[in-house]
């Protein structure tokens, strides 16, 4: 059915859908939506649109993958990660503050940030924070590991980017080495 459609249509859509629906639920003047089946009208067009762009994201993925004859794995969220060099035996628990150094590119290899010109990064796993996709890798991983993870939108910046050197829509690979430090560990 969306076969053949452009990936920026799609953009333009999804986009002019949200608005309308903003608009919907602004007006002042509308009637309650009164049945799951009206609700489910207004939802299903967007969640066709998400699962579309979602299996898109993927394939590209797959592909990149391929290309560079890469071994990874990748998980039910759309998370793919491979660990190319084994760390400690202390595997990252949830409430850990991690500390890594890293790259982030996009696809095409842009160079995104690095701790190189930016030092480097930590964060909480579990805590919510912007690159959810991150912290779900995190957690599979070992303190002193060095990985690649490439996170599709949904996981990463999401629909408009970072505003500001990544782009909306992006896939995003990160480079990391999480830092060994026997203070993090519970």
């Amino acid at each position: 059915m969306l076969k053949g459609i452009s990936c920026k249509y799609i953009i333009r859509l999804t986009i002019l859908c949200f608005i309308g629906l903003q608009l919907y639920a602004c007006d002042a003047q509308r009637k309650p939506v009164k049945s799951d089946r009206e609700m489910k009208q207004l939802k299903e067009p967007l969640v066709n649109v998400n699962k579309y762009l979602v299996e898109q994201d993927h394939q590209r993925i797959a592909k990149f993958v391929e290309r560079r004859g890469w071994e990874f794995n990748n998980t039910e969220t759309g998370l793919w990660y491979q660990v190319y060099e084994k760390g400690s035996e202390y595997r990252v628990m949830e409430g850990d503050q991690v500390e890594f150094q890293y790259t982030t590119t996009l696809l095409d290899g842009t160079i995104c940030y690095s701790s190189d010109s930016l030092g480097t990064r930590s964060l909480i796993v579990g805590r919510g924070h912007d690159e959810t996709g991150l912290e779900e890798a995190f957690a599979l991983l070992h303190y002193g590991d060095k990985a690649r993870i490439i996170l599709p939108p949904h996981l990463a910046f999401g629909l408009i980017g970072d505003e500001n050197k990544i782009p909306p829509r992006s896939i995003v690979m990160f480079e990391v080495e999480i830092i060994f430090n026997p203070d993090y560990l519970h």
